[in-house]
C-alpha cells in the first residue's frame, strides 16, 4: 500500500465529516513526539485550509524520527475551520493575523525551539521518514540548507498516468538546475534549513511568491543548499499551483517558457541580486 493511501481518506473533505478515530489517533501520536528540547522543529502553516489540514498533521503523526523534534502550527488569519482542527488534535499553534506565507513562515520561525526549521505546508503530506531524512542532510558538513522532491495526488482532472510523466521531466529540470542555481528548486513545502542564520534577515513579506527561494539565495553565502532525491523524502501535494494554469498541458508549457526564459541560471552560478517582478510585489496600501 502506498504510504499515503489512508491519508487520502480524509483528503480535500471538510473537516465536519473526518471520523472521530482519526481524529483521537492523530492527538495521541502527536502528544507522544513532541520534545522540549527538539534538535528540529517541525512547522506547519495553514490559511483556510480545514478540507487538507487534517491529512497533513495525520502524516506528521506517524513520522519516524530518531531524533527529538516538536511540530507546532500557524493559523495565518484563517477564516474558515482551520482553527478547530488544531484544537482537535491537540496541537500548539500560534495565530498571525498579517496574511502571506512569509509573514506565518517567520512567525514559526520566532517560535522555534529546534536548530533546524522544518517548512510544513497545510495541503502537503509527508512519507514517515521524511523528518529524519532532512535533518540528516542538514547535519553533513557545510550545509545550511535541504530541499527534496514531490508528487501531486491524483485527481480525474490530472491523472495519475500523466502526472508521473510530467513530475519526470520536472525532477530531471531540478536535478539540472540544483549545479549551478539551487535556490530555484527550493519550495516552502519541501524546504528545510538552519534556524539561526534564517533569523538574521527573516522571510521576505513584500512579495506573493518566492519567499522560499529568496531565503535560500540569501542563505547561500553561508553554506550549500543540498538537493534530496531519495524517496523518504518525496511529498505528496495538491494540485492547487497547477490548477491556476488551467489544464495539465498548460501547466507543463508554462514552466517549459520559465525554463528557456532563464536558461542563464543552468550554466552560471547566481552572484548578484534577486529582481523582483512588479507583479509579485505586495502593494502597502
Amino acid at each position: 500500500m502506498k504510504w499515503y493511501k489512508q491519508y487520502l481518506s480524509v483528503f480535500e473533505r471538510p473537516f465536519s465529516n473526518a471520523p472521530s478515530e482519526v481524529i483521537c489517533e492523530v492527538r495521541e501520536n502527536l502528544s507522544k513526539i513532541n520534545s522540549d528540547t527538539p534538535v528540529a522543529s517541525v512547522v506547519v502553516i495553514a490559511y483556510n485550509e480545514e478540507k487538507r489540514l487534517l491529512s497533513c498533521l495525520w502524516s506528521l503523526s506517524d513520522s519516524k524520527c530518531k531524533y527529538p523534534i516538536e511540530i507546532i502550527g500557524v493559523n495565518n488569519n484563517s477564516t474558515d475551520r482551520t482553527a478547530d482542527v488544531y484544537d482537535a488534535v491537540g496541537l500548539k499553534y500560534f495565530f498571525e493575523d498579517k496574511k502571506s506565507a512569509g509573514y506565518a513562515r517567520n512567525r514559526g520561525l520566532y517560535e522555534a525551539k529546534g536548530e533546524y526549521y522544518i517548512c510544513i505546508d497545510a495541503d502537503t503530506m509527508y512519507p514517515p521518514k521524511y523528518i529524519e531524512t532532512m535533518i540528516e542532510r542538514l547535519k553533513k558538513p557545510g550545509v545550511v540548507a535541504a530541499c527534496s522532491l514531490w508528487s501531486y495526488a491524483p485527481s480525474k482532472e490530472f491523472p495519475r498516468f500523466w502526472m508521473t510523466i510530467y513530475e519526470f521531466f520536472r525532477d530531471v529540470h531540478l536535478f539540472v538546475l540544483s549545479f549551478k542555481s539551487p535556490e530555484y528548486c527550493i519550495r516552502g513545502m519541501v524546504f528545510a534549513h538552519v534556524t539561526d542564520l534564517a533569523r538574521v534577515d527573516g522571510y521576505r513579506v513584500d512579495i506573493k511568491r518566492g519567499e522560499d527561494g529568496t531565503m535560500a539565495f540569501g542563505l547561500k553565502k553561508h553554506g550549500k543548499i543540498s538537493f534530496v532525491r531519495n524517496r523518504k523524502a518525496r511529498v505528496l501535494t495538491s494540485t492547487a499551483t497547477l490548477k491556476v494554469d488551467g489544464s495539465l498541458i498548460n501547466a507543463f508549457w508554462e514552466r517549459i517558457k520559465g525554463a528557456l526564459k532563464g536558461s542563464r541560471k543552468y550554466l552560471r552560478k547566481n552572484k548578484g541580486v534577486v529582481k523582483d517582478h512588479p507583479s509579485n510585489l505586495i502593494d502597502k496600501d
